[in-house]
């Protein structure tokens, strides 16, 4: 049996750009990318934080260090510049490896830059 668990997550990204007419869905910069362990058209699923829009695209490279996150194509109508996205990928595991399983999560700043990195989401506490 697999499960399907959390691969990747970039928390709280600031859309930057939305291209309604560019071809590729969501352009994301290089370095977040590889700090997060998503490859170019991996599909990843986009969560809204302003609008509470869910949607599911590809991840396209952007330009490394420019903090770039293009929300692009169709799926530019359910974001607008500004609006804080949590970005994330999935993987299918083994049973026998769900245990040791360790996603990656990237938190960034304010300009979209890495500023931690983390490899649990902590227990929620009321």
């Amino acid at each position: 049996m697999y499960r399907t668990l959390l691969k990747s997550k970039i928390h709280r990204v600031k859309t930057t750009h939305c291209e309604l007419h560019y071809e590729g869905s969501c352009a994301i910069d290089e370095d977040l990318l590889e700090a997060a362990n998503i490859c170019e058209n991996e599909q990843v699923h986009i969560w809204n934080v302003d609008n509470g829009e869910r949607f599911v695209t590809y991840a396209i490279k952007g330009q490394r260090g420019s903090g770039m996150i293009s929300v692009n194509g169709s799926a530019a109508r359910r974001a607008c510049v500004g609006d804080l996205l949590i970005i994330a990928a999935f993987a299918q595991v083994a049973e026998a490896d769900v245990a040791a399983h360790q996603p990656q999560l990237v938190f960034v700043n304010d300009q979209n830059r890495q500023v931690e990195l983390r490899h649990h989401v902590p227990t929620q506490a009321l």
